[in-house]
């Protein structure tokens, strides 16, 4: 949201936690492990934050797990693949975090710039950059592309995958793979 991060009863709209700030802008949907959540993003300031969900009220303060403000991350949404979270960013860097601890275990130049979010399936993600180059990563402690594909046009959407295909949506075409 806008100055803060914060959760709402789906049932009743009522606010149960808060993180105040860090930024003005957040816009990449959070992504959940099963005991944090995370964010990325942020305008004017960047920010990739580690949350515990199990407080409420203001959480600002008590329930902050790590944060990282080194990734110029503002629109892509990452994706959590084994406990490791992926992050796309601006700089067209991607970068690889331990849940966990937040240590950063690679940052790698991958892209101009991405404005999609990453998919993942099993053991991989995939990056979309805005140049429509989608690198495939095996997601690990170490850089591993497995697969890099040029689609020959520029690719802003974020991909689908559905019953064994991805979809791409380019400036001209809409590809299935």
């Amino acid at each position: 949201g806008s100055l803060c991060l914060a959760s709402f009863d789906p049932a009743t709209g009522r606010p149960i936690w808060n993180v105040e700030g860090p930024t003005e802008q957040f816009v990449a949907s959070m992504v959940y492990d099963g005991k944090d959540f995370f964010a990325v993003g942020g305008y004017p300031t960047y920010h990739v934050i580690s949350v515990r969900p199990t407080g409420t009220g203001d959480l600002t303060d008590s329930h902050i797990r790590w944060h990282e403000t080194n990734v110029r991350c503002y629109v892509p949404s990452p994706v959590i693949v084994n406990q490791l979270l992926v992050v796309a960013d601006d700089r067209g860097t991607a970068n690889c975090f331990d849940t966990e601890s937040g240590e950063r275990f690679w940052q790698s130049r991958m892209g101009r710039h991405y404005s999609a979010s990453l998919v993942a399936n099993n053991q991989h993600a995939y990056l979309c950059d805005d140049d429509g180059v989608t690198k495939i990563i095996k997601v690990d402690r170490e850089l591993h592309i497995t697969s890099e594909n040029k689609l020959g046009e520029r690719v802003f959407a974020s991909p689908a995958a559905s019953e064994g295909s991805l979809f791409l949506r380019g400036e001209k075409h809409l590809f299935c793979i």
